[in-house]
């Protein structure tokens, strides 16, 4: 059973300097907390989101009990992350379409819509934005910092960037950068973005419209990569959506919806066109390419990491091939020769990259060890 949550706002006037060199003032960041702040500030759980996600991280809205949190099977009373033992943060981005200051937003200086002049936006950015709402909120030092995939990576940087400000990270089904594919699949969704001929470069709200088919493509590329080959088989297989007057049962079409795949693929490229902003789409890939520690060490991660002081649990699942374990286990490596204390779950799990928001009881048990012996420290007087 869920628990009844409230949105809350943040507004930050003072400017804030942006690693391209731009800087953005006079911005919101939409946020929620569960549980309680316990006396010392000690117990507080930064949780930090993936690509299409918000700051709605668990529980539910009093007005809207459908709208169940995205991880609500992680965090909660007596869940993995117990909010009965920690104060937990959903943060909801720079540059999102859920609440934070973003591309559909009022530029302050113009008094028009930022649309495609929104300042390009990095993991370190919203690492730094995240790190002005804990000062506003007098946390000093995280418990943990945690994070699946992309939310993975702002883990990691928090690590880098505020060594001092965090005791553990949970970096889950993440990467220290991303691969040439991925990179390559990023930019095959932009593209279907951009050249809808209703983007308008990216100002399509001064003409009424939404690039919706792009945004469609780009969300199908997406979703194929979240899934692993074995659960797109034995979900859909070659099964046709309905049978038809000939021997093989196809409509021997180009263009009809035939099998069960093609038909769920575009009922969610259909769903998420009508709640996602498109220039949101191309900021967040965009921080997702940039990323990439390692690479002012000379593309050493074993140095990048070396800045890094706290302790770590790393979790990769078998069968995800957009964020592989061989990429987990890159980052336990460099830990490990910088002397880190560091557990690693590789997750025998058959969902592909999907499986970090799904309920996997040996996954779900993993976290619960480790954060439960995190609470024992904090009930012990200390900060484990």
């Amino acid at each position: 059973m869920s628990f009844v949550v409230v949105a809350q706002s943040m507004k930050f006037e003072q400017p804030l300097q942006l690693q391209s060199g731009a800087s953005i003032r006079d911005y919101s960041l939409s946020y929620e907390t569960y549980g309680t702040l316990n006396a010392d500030k000690s117990n507080a759980v930064l949780i930090c989101h993936a690509l299409n996600a918000s700051h709605h991280v668990a529980g539910e809205y009093a007005d809207d009990p459908k709208n169940v949190g995205w991880w609500d099977t992680m965090i909660g009373p007596g869940k993995p992350v117990d909010t009965n033992q920690f104060f937990v943060i959903g943060v909801n981005n720079l540059g999102s379409c859920f609440g934070s200051t973003g591309p559909m937003h009022t530029h302050p200086d113009t008094g028009k819509v930022y649309g495609a002049d929104f300042p390009v936006v990095t993991v370190e950015d919203w690492v730094n934005a995240q790190a002005r709402l804990l000062d506003a909120l007098g946390i000093e030092q995280l418990a943990a910092v945690m994070g699946g995939s992309l939310g993975g990576m702002q883990a990691l940087s928090w690590t880098m960037q505020y060594p001092e400000r965090v005791r553990h990270a949970v970096v889950v089904a993440s990467a220290p950068n991303l691969t040439a594919e991925n990179i390559a699949f990023n930019e095959v969704a932009r593209r279907a973005i951009v050249t809808d001929p209703d983007f308008y470069e990216g100002h399509f709200y001064e003409h009424g419209v939404v690039p919706k088919r792009g945004l469609r493509i780009a969300r199908m590329i997406g979703h194929i990569t979240y899934l692993s080959d074995d659960v797109m088989n034995e979900k859909f297989g070659r099964e046709l959506r309905s049978a038809v007057n000939s021997p093989t049962g196809y409509k021997y079409s180009t263009q009809d919806v035939e099998f069960q795949i093609e038909s769920y693929l575009r009922y969610q490229g259909d769903k998420f066109s009508e709640y996602f902003d498109a220039n949101t789409y191309l900021l967040i890939t965009r921080a997702l390419d940039y990323f990439d520690p390692a690479r002012a060490f000379g593309g050493d991660l074993c140095a990048a990491l070396a800045r890094a002081t706290c302790k770590f649990l790393l979790v990769s699942f078998t069968t995800d091939w957009r964020f592989s374990p061989a990429r987990s286990r890159e980052m336990v490596q460099g830990l490990i020769a910088n002397g880190r204390d560091v557990s690693y779950a590789e997750i025998d799990a058959p969902h592909g990259h999907d499986a970090f928001l799904l309920e996997d009881a040996r996954y779900l048990s993993v976290v619960r060890s480790y954060f439960d012996r995190m609470a024992d420290g904090l009930n012990a007087g200390g900060a484990a």
